[in-house]
């Protein structure tokens, strides 16, 4: 499965996408050769981050994002893809990275995560990998804090590393389940 990039406006239906399930370990990310995964890469500022290719629903250009009052601060607001309104998040507040400006790179990854349909605004998104288990470091004991919970793993990949979410995890702790629902709009 490959993600499109589209306005949108004009974005064609997206196939249906299995919900990621919660991974406790990177092997829950292994494809049917149960040797490789694929990851779909983006960047935050000069860091490099994969999910699981089977939670990305679409990558889209960023457009008019409605704020709606009262949501936690990586929220930015909501868009309407398709007739679904669906919430979109601010990676970088969520990291505590300083904001940046979107420019021609930064796009939205429409994830499915357990039943939901959400929005990651993500600096620029870099390319599909193929991974295997030899690729993969696990998530260091020295790591403390809210990132144990949702990071999977590092994967090597020649001079960088990349950083493995289970961006479901990730957004357990957020407020937005509470305050936005991915709810289909009627005459939109």
């Amino acid at each position: 499965m490959t993600a499109a990039v589209a306005e949108p406006r004009e974005a064609q239906a997206a196939p249906a996408v299995e919900a990621a399930k919660p991974a406790s370990a990177v092997k829950a990310q292994i494809q049917k050769d149960g040797k490789t995964f694929q990851v779909v890469s983006f960047r935050l500022g000069d860091e490099e981050y994969g999910v699981n290719i089977m939670t990305v629903q679409e990558i889209i250009l960023v457009g008019c994002i409605t704020q709606v009052p009262d949501l936690p601060e990586h929220v930015l607001g909501v868009i309407n893809l398709r007739g679904n309104v669906i919430p979109i998040l601010n990676l970088r507040a969520r990291f505590g990275m300083p904001e940046q400006a979107a420019n021609d790179a930064t796009r939205i990854v429409v994830m499915n995560l357990n039943g939901r349909t959400v929005g990651v605004v993500v600096d620029g998104v870099s390319e599909v990998l193929r991974l295997s288990h030899e690729d993969i470091s696990p998530t260091p004991p020295s790591l403390v804090g809210a990132g144990r919970d949702y990071v999977t793993g590092l994967a090597r990949r020649k001079e960088r590393l990349l950083v493995l979410l289970d961006m479901a995890r990730l957004l357990v702790g957020s407020e937005l389940a509470n305050n936005v629902s991915g709810t289909k709009k009627e005459g939109v």
